[in-house]
């Protein structure tokens, strides 16, 4: 189904109501939140904007988040290619994680979701 075919409802001599061009697969919008949406996910991303972070300091940014949960969101990142891992030292073990272009995409997005939830006060 073409981006510009709309969804709408009709309603037949009886009342019963169908719907026309109803989505059968997941829209851009799901796709997009499916991508940046996951828990901590948007704050990672946007934590990322200035370039490349640590792990250590990406967990102290987001106290609120496990560094499980942070090390696992990362991993989905780089495998959606939006962020690149950097090994800067084997002893001991330190990384750096940084935005592709494709994650730098999503910023302006994500941006403009702060300013929508600061200014509905969520």
């Amino acid at each position: 189904m073409g981006s510009d075919s709309k969804t709408y409802l009709e309603t037949d001599s009886y009342g019963r109501k169908k719907v026309i061009n109803a989505c059968m697969a997941p829209c851009a919008i799901e796709k997009g939140m499916r991508l940046i949406g996951g828990k901590w996910t948007g704050s990672i991303i946007y934590h990322l904007k200035d370039g490349p972070v640590r792990f250590n300091d990406l967990t102290r940014m987001l106290g609120g988040a496990s560094k499980k949960m942070i090390d696992q969101r990362l991993k989905e990142l780089e495998a959606k290619n939006m962020v690149i891992r950097k090994v800067i030292s084997d002893r001991p073990v330190a990384v750096t994680y940084e935005l592709t272009d494709f994650g730098r995409s999503a910023l302006d997005i994500l941006d403009r979701l702060r300013v929508w939830s600061e200014s509905n006060a969520l």
